[in-house]
């Protein structure tokens, strides 16, 4: 059954350009890997990369000075790297990011044959590169997708969690419904796109022409109506299937969304977290949660799941762990009281003192008065005496 679908896309999907545009060699003084048809820039590699399905593809990666974003571009079908080459090179200079491109299996110079599920394995070589050659976080990649490299962006999407941004070009609902317009998906269908953008947690962009002959419009409309969290969209009009970036708003639609998603925060955990547990799983978290396998590539640590197990469970038991609080507010009203008293008896002693003070100072004037009028009776009878 797989066998089949993979012969029906290839005979749908895949138009690999042949002979390729290109051809590696390898410097004899430096040893590395060049294009024959272009000099070698000091900021952009070529590699070869390694699939999980035994394939090796063929990548190129743009550097660009002190670029805080990195691009993922997955290019369109009838192309290869080499066409996309100087365009590569303007877009990472325009949008002043890192910036790498990869040749799906089967085309170019990478090895093997295309088909849907080694397009999947293609760009999960490419991420996994960007991660581990050179440093690249899955918080400050974008996803770029053109045409049919919109499926194997949004499959890879669909899985990533706390990617920065996605961008879809002239995107695909799936394969079959380039050529028909079913209502359902079918099991034989590629790239089923339309199921897997709701999944998708980052904020979309979806660029199209309205004079797309090739992939309709309403492909990429519907697409964004999709979208968890959607950006503004481009709809140029007049546009056809190869010449969107010929369009100065084009350009410049680009530069303000990646400006946007690198000035907005990186964490959208309450988002990113349903691609962990689907939206339906998440109305019964509030009785139980049974741990689940992460989709990311790196086993991460859950930030939610032990607490909402130990809160949400049970309100009963919440009214039990009150009353030691209560117990608490009593004992310190009690200690208050005592407090109290201490210092009222205290205050009563000092009033007790003052008054005893007071008295004695009223004694001590009253002998003095006491004193001084026998003084003034002794001075009369000398003064008689004395007449």
């Amino acid at each position: 059954m797989g066998g089949v679908t993979s012969s029906m896309a290839a005979k749908l999907a895949f138009f690999p350009p042949n002979p390729p545009s290109y051809k590696l060699i390898t410097d004899d003084a430096t040893g590395l890997l060049l294009f024959n048809h272009f000099p070698h820039r000091e900021n952009v590699d070529i590699l070869k990369l390694p699939t999980r399905r035994g394939t090796e593809i063929v990548a190129l990666y743009v550097r660009y000075p002190m670029a805080t974003s990195t691009l993922l571009y997955s290019h369109g079908n009838a192309a290869d790297i080499g066409q996309m080459y100087e365009l590569f090179i303007e877009l990472s200079i325009h949008l002043r990011v890192n910036l790498m491109g990869y040749d799906y299996s089967g085309y170019g110079q990478s090895s093997g044959k295309p088909s849907e599920h080694n397009t999947y394995a293609d760009i999960e070589a490419a991420y996994k590169c960007l991660e581990e050659s050179f440093g690249a976080k899955q918080e400050d990649i974008i996803l770029y997708g053109q045409s049919v490299g919109s499926g194997p962006t949004l499959d890879l999407a669909a899985r990533l969690p706390r990617l920065r941004a996605v961008v879809l070009h002239s995107p695909i609902l799936s394969g079959l419904r380039v050529m028909y317009p079913v209502k359902r998906t079918y099991w034989f269908d590629i790239y089923k796109n339309i199921d897997k953008i709701p999944l998708v947690q980052c904020p979309v962009l979806v660029i199209h022409g309205t004079a797309d002959e090739v992939v309709d419009c309403s492909h990429g409309k519907q697409l964004w109506e999709l979208c968890k969290e959607k950006y503004e969209p481009l709809w140029l009009k007049g546009g056809n299937h190869c010449d969107l970036e010929l369009y100065p708003e084009y350009i410049k639609h680009l530069k303000k969304f990646i400006s946007t998603v690198e000035k907005s925060p990186s964490r959208r955990s309450s988002a990113r977290r349903s691609v962990d547990r689907p939206e339906y799983s998440r109305k019964s978290t509030d009785c139980y949660e049974a741990p689940r396998k992460s989709t990311d590539q790196a086993p991460r640590k859950s930030t939610d799941q032990a607490p909402r197990k130990s809160t949400d469970r049970r309100d009963k038991p919440r009214r039990s762990t009150d009353r030691p609080e209560k117990l608490k507010l009593y004992d310190y009203k009690s200690n208050d009281v005592d407090k109290l008293e201490k210092l009222r008896t205290s205050l009563d002693q000092v009033e007790r003192s003052r008054r005893s003070v007071e008295y004695n100072d009223k004694s001590r004037r009253s002998i003095n008065q006491q004193l001084e009028r026998a003084r003034k009776s002794v001075d009369w009878l000398d003064r008689i005496r004395a007449g």
